[in-house]
């Protein structure tokens, strides 16, 4: 039976000690679809919006990069990591806009916390941007894509 990494034989909460485990190259990529009405999807048919904020997009790969770093800020008991990358992708897909973050690290532990916070906060920020536009978005799902390194590798299906 599969046993949460988090808690100890006491069932308390703790860090997971990572201290034997070797330095790999670590990956991960997760998604979040933020769902907008038509007015906004058509505001950027043309591209990227500028609003009084900037551009939406540039700001929210910003905005999910910076989240992406505070991560163990965030996530109680998450290890602090040295990311080497946090890339983002941005795309409309009708009313959808998928945010897919990959971050890339070498050390004892993955960075899938990582690339879901940095999705997360990408979709936030849109969602803050564009909600003068429209107050019914709705991010719709944040989930892991894929991993690579360490004990085991994960393709979502």
């Amino acid at each position: 039976m599969a046993q949460f990494t988090h808690l100890d034989d006491q069932n308390q909460p703790g860090m997971v000690d990572i201290s034997t485990k070797s330095a790999t190259q670590r990956t991960a990529t997760a998604q979040a679809i933020v769902r907008v009405n038509e007015s906004v999807a058509a505001a950027f048919q043309d591209g990227e919006i500028q609003s009084k904020k900037g551009p939406v997009f540039h700001t929210a790969v910003l905005g999910g990069t910076m989240a992406a770093k505070k991560t163990p800020d965030l996530i109680p008991l998450c290890h602090g990591l040295h990311l080497e990358d946090c890339d983002f992708e941005i795309q409309l897909d009708g009313q959808e806009i998928v945010i897919t973050c990959t971050t890339v690290t070498t050390g004892k532990t993955g960075v899938e916390m990582e690339a879901m916070v940095g999705a997360s906060q990408a979709a936030l920020t849109i969602y803050d941007m564009c909600k003068s536009m429209d107050k019914g978005i709705v991010i719709q799902e944040v989930k892991l894509l894929k991993k690579t390194g360490g004990k085991s590798d994960f393709i979502a299906s």
